[in-house]
Formats: structure tokens, C-alpha cells, sequence
């Protein structure tokens, strides 16, 4: 398989070193290199990529702007000096940072999760089974899209989806082992659905209306799952 890609990137010494990397792995071809983001918009009008290999601050057009003004959906990786973009980078599905400069095995990292992210996009996902809990003795289905986030109280859970919160009594342990990929522990007292993240700060993070702490124990795994470390 092999990804087509562009590399956008104001300063030239990383074009170039990133050209070279690409031009090294059989499993990306660069289509085009630009210094800056208006110029790749205008090739990709007519020259759609699978993937993007973006600096972020860039003069007239950052790369988060550029994202959103694009028509099509590529993969993106982020190259820059700094790695503190972890809520845009979310906004935007970036599948991974590249820090500068970039090294031959952090590159290879970064090209298998491109990959994986790649053909995850090509299949069908399952239909993930609905929760199944029971509230006031009668039983309850809670498809776990649904669900924003889940908070520890006492010997109960409380589960909040986007129409309800019920309280169940059960242990957060037993109610994590049961949920998939999509949900994480970010405090001993909360699991959040990754996907319903509207704002994330260095210790909070937000979901609807509600501020959810980060424990310093779980943070790294909450980037990790997100793709942010």
C-alpha cells in the first residue's frame, strides 16, 4: 500500500529533511511540497492526497486554518517544534505529532499509524452491543454511543448520555472492563467517552456542560489514546 501525501512547511531545511525521509519509506509518495498552506489548497483542488504532513504556525495561514477550510478528509500528521495543540489536534482527528527535528524510526512510528488509522477508515466498524445495567430493578439498554461520561459515587455509578444519567450500582472496575476502546479512566472517579470531548486543558477536560478532572495517573493514557503523545 502506498499513501500519497503532501508536505506543507514554511521553513525549507524541514521540506527537505522530510522529503527525504518520505522518499526513503515504501509506503508513502509525496505528491507535491509547499511553504505554505494557500498554495497546498490550491493543489489539492485538483490533486487530492491521502495524507498531509502539516506544520502548525506558518505565516498567512496556519495549519489548523488551512484544515478547515479543506474540502476532502486526509490523514494528517503534524510536524512542529512544540506539542501543545492537543484540543485542535483532537478537533481535527490528527493522527499523530512529529516532533523537530525528526528522526528515521519516529517517522516509521508515525507511518504505521497512518497505516492503521488508513485501513481502519476502509472498513465497516461493528456495531458496538448496548449496555446492559439495571435501574430501580428493571433492566436498561444503553447503547454506549450514547453514554458522555461516567462518575464513581459511593457503592453506584452514575452513567450521563446525551438524554439521561441514571445511577446504577455497580463498581466502575466491573463497568470499564465492560465498555470498549472508545471510553478511558481520567480520574479515579470518571470514564469519559473520547468522542463526546469538546475541550481539553492541561488538567480538565469538558464534555457537554460538565468540567471532568485529569488525575496526573491517568493523563498519559488519555494522550496516548488520543494520539497525543
Amino acid at each position: 500500500m502506498i499513501l500519497t501525501s503532501l508536505i506543507i512547511d514554511d521553513e525549507f531545511l524541514s521540506r527537505r529533511s522530510l522529503e527525504r525521509l518520505c522518499n526513503r519509506h515504501e509506503n508513502v509518495a509525496v505528491l507535491g511540497s509547499f511553504d505554505n498552506a494557500w498554495s497546498a489548497l490550491r493543489f489539492l483542488d485538483q490533486h487530492p492526497v491521502d495524507l498531509l504532513w502539516l506544520d502548525v504556525e506558518m505565516p498567512g495561514l496556519s495549519g489548523f486554518d488551512m484544515l478547515k477550510r479543506l474540502d476532502i478528509d486526509p490523514l494528517v500528521v503534524l510536524t512542529t517544534v512544540k506539542t501543545d495543540y492537543a484540543f485542535d489536534a483532537y478537533q481535527h482527528e490528527v493522527v499523530d505529532y512529529l516532533k523537530k527535528p525528526i528522526d528515521w524510526a519516529r517517522f516509521s512510528v508515525s507511518v504505521d499509524r497512518v497505516l492503521d488509522r488508513y485501513r481502519l477508515r476502509q472498513t465497516t466498524p461493528p456495531v458496538e452491543p448496548a449496555l446492559r445495567v439495571r435501574v430501580d430493578g428493571q433492566s436498561l439498554q444503553i447503547p454506549p454511543e450514547t453514554i458522555e461520561y461516567i462518575e464513581n459515587v459511593g457503592d453506584y455509578v452514575r452513567i450521563v448520555t446525551e438524554t439521561q444519567s441514571c445511577l446504577v450500582y455497580m463498581t466502575m472496575k466491573s463497568l470499564e472492563d465492560s465498555l470498549s476502546d472508545g471510553f478511558v479512566r481520567v480520574h479515579r472517579s470518571y470514564i469519559i467517552n473520547l468522542r463526546k470531548i469538546v475541550d481539553i486543558e492541561e488538567n480538565t477536560l469538558v464534555i457537554g456542560n460538565k468540567v471532568i478532572p485529569i488525575s496526573r495517573a491517568n493523563k498519559a493514557e488519555l494522550l496516548k489514546r488520543l494520539n497525543l503523545l
